[in-house]
């Protein structure tokens, strides 16, 4: 059994919650999101509550029925509230500028990278080198913070590039003389 396909989700009182064919929207303070749930899980929203079931107990069922329990709980929690990751540039000469809605980075490369915001997503710069990345969707915040990542991966022997503020770099040792 799918423990966490259990477990009802709380519907907070400034979130609007509907179920119809097949497509489960929600719409709260932050926005509205939706999305399609498969047709053997069934939802069902009663007393401030959302349960899911599952219409049979075949392992691929069981594993869509945690998923989409999870997958509404996020756009639950992200209508309400929203997700932000936080990426950090470190390095001598990188730095990152807000210009209107996008990015632009200096990365030790020959030119400028621009980084233009997605629909739905908003950026932060703290100071030179602290990014926020803001949005509604789970999903879409954290694939923006993984692309940004990608425009430089942090050296392994220096720890220069773009990291999640939470990650901890273990540096590698150079060379040694003789």
């Amino acid at each position: 059994m799918s423990r966490i396909g259990k477990k009802p989700v709380v519907i907070p009182k400034n979130v609007k919650v509907s179920f119809d064919n097949n497509v489960f929207k929600a719409e709260g303070a932050k926005g509205k999101l939706e999305r399609k749930i498969d047709g053997d899980i069934k939802v069902i929203i009663a007393d401030g509550l959302i349960t899911l079931e599952r219409g049979s107990d075949i392992k691929k069922m069981r594993e869509l029925h945690g998923l989409y329990q999870v997958l509404i709980s996020n756009m639950i929690h992200g209508v309400e509230k929203g997700f932000e990751k936080k990426l950090e540039v470190s390095g001598v000469g990188y730095k990152v500028n807000l210009e209107g809605k996008n990015l632009k980075f200096a990365l030790g490369y020959s030119h400028p990278i621009i980084f233009e915001a997605e629909e739905g997503i908003q950026f932060a710069v703290e100071g030179t080198n602290i990014i926020i990345v803001r949005g509604i969707d789970k999903e879409q915040v954290g694939q923006v913070s993984a692309n940004i990542k990608k425009l430089r991966l942090p050296d392994k022997y220096k720890g220069k590039g773009v990291r999640y503020s939470t990650d901890k770099l273990k540096l590698k040792p150079g060379k040694t003389g003789k």
